[in-house]
């Protein structure tokens, strides 16, 4: 991964690229890259949210996207996921502009920001993960429902394929959606705030089956607001406040300086110890109308 570096940081956004910290558990250098940003710039309406934005992240990637609420981490994913056009510059996915290799690419929102109430099981919602490959008139063939049982079977919800979405505890829900992303055999994940109020079992969970599929070559890309669970899961660390702060190996959190660049304001000092204060239902965007149960329910499995 390429951005603005640890430890010589400099103003956010400004000096030279360097290599990720990280770098020998990533992929040689030179090698392919799932995610690329070229000079970009996006926002609001005429409310900027991110700015000088250059990063690359490569393929086999566990990252981590950490910094302050409102400070632009899900508007990089959304960036990337091509659900948001940049006012300027260039993002490349997966060696295309972003959105175009969109059956590649596995989104996965916030918890807040899905419709619980909606009239949709376990299987439909994993079944999700599949549609980008069906088409509009298609219906779901064997291939299909062996890749959601397969993925079902992961998370460890097979015995919940047939309940409603709403009837799930929080750490289901989450294990629920990340079937919808395993389902959809993609090769980039995106998740937002994926590990946010679960308890640890369903963190570590999560975490340690994200980390298979980037053992296996897929590229994973998750923001997160719990430092510990950053330094403890992921490998690689980019740290935004609008711009990139900085970037390096997932110690990187641990870094007084780098937290203080990054937080600012929000970082609190007890001693020698250090802890964030910040909002984490808190989004880069004040729409709150995003709502992720709208495709159809084709699929069946019910």
């Amino acid at each position: 991964m390429t951005a603005t570096p640890h430890p010589s940081l400099g103003a956010p956004g400004q000096g030279a690229a360097a290599d990720l910290g990280a770098a020998a558990d990533l992929g040689a250098a030179g090698g392919p890259m799932a995610v690329r940003l070229i000079d970009v710039d996006a926002g609001y309406g005429d409310r900027i949210a991110l700015q000088d934005m250059d990063l690359e992240i490569p393929v086999g990637a566990l990252v981590a996207i950490v910094g302050p609420n409102g400070g632009g981490k899900s508007t990089l994913l959304k960036l990337i996921a091509g659900l948001l056009r940049p006012w300027r510059g260039t993002v490349e996915v997966l060696g295309a502009p972003a959105g175009r290799e969109s059956r590649r690419v596995a989104y996965v929102p916030q918890a807040e920001l899905v419709d619980w109430s909606f009239p949709v099981n376990v299987w439909n919602v994993a079944m999700m993960g599949r549609y980008p490959r069906l088409g509009p008139l298609r219906q779901p063939g064997k291939r299909d429902h062996e890749a959601v049982e397969a993925a079902l079977e992961r998370v460890g919800l097979s015995d919940r394929a047939h309940s409603p979405i709403g009837a799930l505890s929080g750490g289901q829900r989450r294990r629920a959606f990340l079937a919808r992303a395993m389902a959809a055999e993609a090769d980039l994940y995106l998740l937002d705030e994926p590990v946010t109020g679960v308890d640890v079992p369903t963190q570590e969970a999560i975490m340690e089956l994200l980390a298979a599929e980037a053992d296996e070559g897929k590229s994973v890309v998750a923001t997160t607001h719990d430092l510990a669970a950053a330094a403890r899961h992921f490998r690689s660390i980019v740290a935004v406040n609008r711009r990139i702060v900085a970037s390096g190996s997932a110690d990187l959190v641990t870094n007084a300086e780098v937290l203080a660049r990054v937080y600012g304001g929000h970082l609190l000092m007890l001693g020698d110890r250090m802890g964030v204060l910040d909002d984490s239902h808190h989004h880069d965007d004040a729409s709150g109308s995003e709502r992720h149960f709208h495709e159809d329910s084709r699929g069946g499995g019910s």
